[in-house]
């Protein structure tokens, strides 16, 4: 297999100091925002009740975030930005749904699914926060789309419209279905068995796609930790009679 493109190899400059704040002051609100969801629920408190939980002027808080809903938001972003990270750093050569599936096995350790997990589970019965929430999701969709689109160029030379939107669509639409799964079982339920079985709906819902929904999953302890080897279909040659 193809190794990822030299651009996707090269390692990143280290953060400096001042970027390394800036991450530390932004992970301390999202923590604090989370605590005071968990305590008070969606809506009962303010950017200034969480400027004040996380040790920084009201002032700073806006700096970050725009509300309350914009700072819990963020804990769903950086588990997609992660999941998008991953998924750049796969071979450019490999199908989308493949790089997919082996992008979220990357994030094995459960820490990393936990504040989207709950935060998911703690947001249920909040029009708001549902709202805000979409604008994440739709957010990473559109990455997917930038590198569904890169792929599909580098390997036919064209690019089908259609075919990209549904697939970057339907891998964002399989990764929703998976959490609302995943809470229909085990609702607020954050052990570390609850939280590996939602890692592993996460990626039989990649392996569905990638099979084009013809098969369903191994029974849970008896299937592989493995990128599905079903490739996408291919977009129709349009030059084709």
């Amino acid at each position: 297999m193809t190794p990822p493109s030299p651009a996707a190899a090269e390692p990143a400059a280290a953060p400096s100091r001042r970027e390394l704040n800036k991450a530390a002051t932004r992970l301390a609100i999202t923590e604090a925002a989370l605590g005071l969801l968990r305590a008070k629920g969606p809506g009962n408190f303010t950017a200034e009740d969480i400027a004040e939980a996380a040790g920084i002027s009201r002032r700073t808080f806006f700096n970050y975030f725009n509300s309350t809903d914009a700072a819990l938001a963020s804990i769903t972003h950086a588990f997609l930005d992660n999941a998008i990270q991953q998924l750049r750093l796969r071979p450019a050569d490999e199908p989308v749904l493949e790089s997919a599936q082996a992008a979220l096995m990357a994030l094995a350790d459960p820490k990393a699914i936990a504040p989207l997990a709950e935060l998911f589970t703690l947001t249920q019965q909040s029009p708001l926060m549902s709202h805000t929430e979409l604008e994440a999701w739709d957010h990473c969709r559109a990455q997917v789309f930038d590198i569904a689109r890169e792929r599909v160029a580098g390997l036919r030379g064209e690019q089908d419209d259609l075919y990209i939107r549904a697939l970057a669509g339907s891998i964002m639409s399989c990764g929703k279905a998976a959490l609302e799964v995943w809470f229909s079982r085990r609702g607020p339920d954050l052990s570390p068995a609850s939280l590996a079985d939602l890692r592993q709906l996460l990626i039989d819902a990649m392996a569905l796609l990638g099979a084009g929904f013809n098969a369903s999953p191994a029974p849970a302890g008896t299937r592989e930790p493995r990128a599905a080897k079903a490739a996408a279909p291919s977009p129709p040659d349009p030059h084709s009679s």
